[in-house]
């Protein structure tokens, strides 16, 4: 018997829709083709940054702790909730009103606005194929959640090269805390996700596949209908982390004043979970 995959869906099938809303309820992940985002767009991205996370200027835009935006390096790297050990990774946090070298804000601006738009679709097709008992739980259509919403994250990673010996993770396990992650093919394997059984599959590394995963703010919409799958990013040892691996990840973030269920609204949930991870303090 063949180890389990996310299956790969492509955006010309006839049934894509109804396969991806049932891909995110099986795993909380789903990996779309041919779909509309630009990926000699995201190519350019990844070396022009990977380039800019070689020069000392980077740290010129060192991050902003009130606003979040701006550079992260690697001793400020993020851990991941109940993990001591930072990441070994480096990033950009873009919002289009934030910090950016001029000469790389116009394709993060042009991708982000692309990268929006899709995900209005995507919304709007979860809520179509959700069982109509979830539907009815959305407090206010999926698809206008993130409408005026200047809350929505670009981050640009950098994994650099793992020197030998290190036994830093690239990602340790986590969640997502946002209702959906667009995340572009990177320009390297490592990401795995934990399926409902307990094993921790390797997602494949196809060049022109976006991935999208349920976030946290979704899951609490839908009561768990869609799960926020726990994933990482590994050092495999059957291919060391040798290299340096890009990614470009969109979290989806609503207006913090959505209601996401009769508990939370957007602002509070984020609020509760940034303290959670020691980002900010209560």
């Amino acid at each position: 018997m063949s180890d389990p995959s996310l299956p790969l869906i492509s955006m010309h099938s006839a049934n894509w829709d109804k396969d991806f809303v049932a891909s995110l309820h099986e795993y909380g992940f789903a990996a779309l083709t041919d779909h509309p985002i630009d990926m000699a767009l995201v190519r350019k991205i990844y070396d022009d940054w990977q380039n800019f996370f070689a020069l000392p200027e980077k740290h010129d835009f060192t991050y902003n702790r009130q606003t979040q935006d701006g550079f992260f390096s690697l001793k400020n790297a993020e851990s991941a909730k109940g993990v001591s050990e930072q990441d070994y990774k480096e990033y950009f946090h873009f919002y289009p009103w934030g910090q950016c070298p001029t000469a790389l804000k116009a394709d993060l601006l042009s991708y982000y606005a692309a990268a929006q738009a899709f995900a209005k679709t995507l919304l709007q097709k979860v809520e179509d194929f959700a069982p109509e008992s979830i539907a009815n739980q959305f407090l206010e259509p999926l698809s206008s959640m993130i409408d005026r919403s200047d809350s929505s994250l670009l981050r640009v990673l950098h994994y650099p090269p793992v020197p030998p010996g290190t036994t830093s993770p690239r990602a340790s396990a986590h969640e997502d805390i946002n209702l959906l992650t667009l995340l572009p093919a990177s320009s390297g394997p490592g990401l795995e996700i934990l399926d409902r059984s307990g094993r921790w599959l390797q997602v494949a590394d196809h060049d022109d596949q976006i991935l999208i995963n349920t976030g946290d703010m979704l899951s609490e919409a839908s009561s768990e209908y869609f799960p926020s799958t726990t994933h990482r990013v590994c050092n495999r040892e059957e291919a060391p982390a040798v290299k340096s691996r890009m990614s470009l990840p969109l979290f989806l973030h609503p207006r913090p004043e959505v209601r996401l269920s009769t508990r939370y609204t957007a602002g509070a949930y984020l609020h509760e979970r940034l303290i959670e991870l020691g980002v900010i303090s209560d």
